[in-house]
């Protein structure tokens, strides 16, 4: 966790199709030639990307898996590709979506590995991005000047399971106390039954523990990602 205490946004699904579709048409509105082939960075960009290509009519779409940031804005060191494209782009016009450019590093890696397959040109374009981003896409909807965390709708469950887990490696807390600290360290609102199912999951992978009232969580934390 990157302090003690930061910021939280969640982005509902309505306002995730919105910013897609803003995102599109930034892309038509620039008078550059439309791309050859879309890629989408697993696993955050798969859903903006398609959104994308639905405004652009193209069913061109593909995908790359890389890893940043893992659930509850835990972070791995670097960017790293663990699925690479299974088609050729050389000499192809390509945009690459993702949902966020927070550090700029994982479009910088995706940028460094489609460079090697030769493609005549590459564009990025993201929902949000973070001012603090050492790398400016082409295309963004939204700058977001003042850093916070944001969760998307197909995110939400991974990361209020990974706040939790941070919060109970700590010290070992009840529910409606666990559910008070996200609040007030995160400013982030987490309905009960979803706390419930978050805790239910996290026990079932061998995350937490229940003892009484009480929640305990493992040393080793979660191991699935965000991109």
């Amino acid at each position: 966790m990157m302090s003690d205490s930061f910021p939280v946004r969640f982005i509902s699904w309505e306002e995730s199709a919105r910013l897609a579709r803003t995102l599109a048409a930034h892309i038509k509105g620039d008078r550059s030639k439309l791309p050859d082939l879309v890629i989408a960075i697993g696993r955050g960009g798969f859903v903006p990307a398609r959104v994308v290509c639905d405004e652009l009519l193209t069913t061109s779409l593909t995908s790359i898996r890389l890893e940043h940031w893992g659930s509850g804005a835990r972070r791995k060191e670097r960017a790293v590709v663990r699925f690479p494209l299974s088609c050729s782009v050389a000499d192809r016009d390509l945009l690459v979506i993702d949902d966020v450019s927070d550090t700029g590093d994982t479009l910088s890696v995706a940028i460094s590995y489609l460079q090697e397959l030769q493609p005549s040109r590459i564009r990025t374009g993201v929902l949000h991005h973070k001012a603090s981003s050492r790398l400016n896409p082409d295309y963004y909807a939204e700058l977001v000047k003042d850093w916070n965390w944001i969760i998307y709708p197909w995110a939400l469950h991974e990361d209020i399971c990974g706040f939790m887990e941070i919060e109970l490696t700590s010290h070992p807390v009840s529910l409606p106390d666990l559910h008070s600290i996200l609040l007030k360290r995160y400013n982030l609102h987490v309905a009960t039954d979803e706390m419930v199912s978050a805790v239910e999951d996290l026990i079932r992978l061998g995350k937490v523990t229940k003892k009484g009232e009480l929640l305990f969580a493992y040393e080793d934390g979660i191991t699935t990602s965000e991109s």
